[in-house]
């Protein structure tokens, strides 16, 4: 049996923001862009009281918390901060599948700890050399422990063994599966289905008939079935960076910062880790609320910021404006012997 943990850093660039500058702690903050036709990258709990979240207009933030401090972004400085708490889970695993600066899988199978015993020990580590803090989640498979780790969150965890996946899951609300927006939970209520017990009285017939492919793997989400394995690193096809919004994003606008952020993330993995690769394509993904999806690709040996933005207009043209609930952004390299046989002509 596995044993995943799901680490994930609380309030993580507003908490760096509130270490830095003692002065906001207790203070309604985000962090974003300064002008009011910004967006914020997140906002801290004081702020959420408001109503106030991630890849949110800053005007609309202002709005509904006109104390508000808006704080510029740093990445290099929470880039920094990551690779540090990555180094900690280091000490405890190399099975390690980051999902983002502020959250990340671990595999400790292997360990003869328990799962709960390493997470309170990651997590003490966290706060001791860094002064931040992360919840966690402890369970056998990766979504149910993604689940877990918003359970007692700030700075707190909770474990899923596995003969306890049925009563956990059995009164959840289906919006916190893994791909269920606002919209996919408005028609699984007109079915009257609010919880994933609801759902699982659903036969897996009836979810395909309705919803395709996606409800098959409904069938599954409801039963708490993941047989994915942590993902960590080895010789790759590309490097991107994907961000599922809390809330969708409605404008073209609003989706332009977040990409040139995240793109940030990948231009320095790349310096770090892949200086060596040769660069096929350019790629931006989208994911729209209704779960459609589209790729914007195009052939380029180098990163060029104004072409990640005529693909990101591209792909939300495709789009037909709906909005807008993941963004990805990255590159495609060349095969390795696909370079060697290039460099030989």
């Amino acid at each position: 049996m596995r044993t995943i943990l799901h680490i994930d850093m609380d309030c993580f660039y507003a908490a760096i923001e509130e270490r830095e500058n003692p002065e906001l702690r207790g203070k309604p903050v985000g962090v974003g862009g300064r002008s009011r036709r910004g967006v914020l990258t997140t906002a801290n709990y004081e702020a959420r009281k408001y109503g106030c979240h991630s890849a949110m207009p800053v005007f609309k933030a202002l709005e509904k918390c006109p104390q508000l401090i808006i704080v510029p972004v740093r990445f290099d400085l929470y880039r920094s901060e990551s690779a540090r708490i990555r180094a900690i889970f280091g000490r405890f695993t190399e099975r390690i599948e980051p999902l983002s600066l502020d959250e990340a899988y671990l595999d400790i199978s292997h360990l003869r700890s328990s799962g709960a015993a390493v997470a309170r020990e990651i997590r003490a580590q966290i706060r001791e050399e860094t002064g931040l803090t992360a919840s966690a989640g402890i369970a056998p498979n990766k979504l149910v422990a993604k689940i877990a780790s918003d359970w007692n969150k700030p700075d707190g965890q909770h474990e899923v063994k596995p003969d306890e996946i049925d009563t956990f899951l059995h009164d959840l609300p289906v919006g916190k599966l893994w791909g269920i927006g606002p919209k996919m939970k408005a028609r699984l209520a007109q079915l009257g289905v609010h919880t994933c017990g609801e759902l699982r009285q659903l036969d897996k017939i009836e979810l395909a008939r309705r919803f395709g492919s996606w409800g098959l793997e409904l069938h599954e989400l409801a039963r708490g079935i993941d047989h994915r394995e942590v993902r960590t690193e080895r010789i790759r096809k590309s490097v991107s960076s994907e961000n599922t919004f809390s809330e969708n994003v409605e404008t073209l606008a609003a989706l332009k910062p977040l990409m040139l952020g995240q793109l940030e993330g990948v231009r320095e993995d790349l310096v770090r880790k892949h200086s060596d690769r040769a660069i096929r394509s350019l790629v931006v993904k989208l994911k729209f609320a209704d779960f459609t999806r589209t790729t914007a690709e195009r052939a380029h040996p180098s990163l060029e910021p104004e072409i990640y933005e005529e693909l990101l207009a591209e792909a939300w043209k495709r789009g037909g404006n709906r909005p807008v609930r993941l963004l990805g952004v990255g590159v495609r390299f060349r095969d390795p012997e696909e370079k060697q046989q290039l460099d030989l002509f």
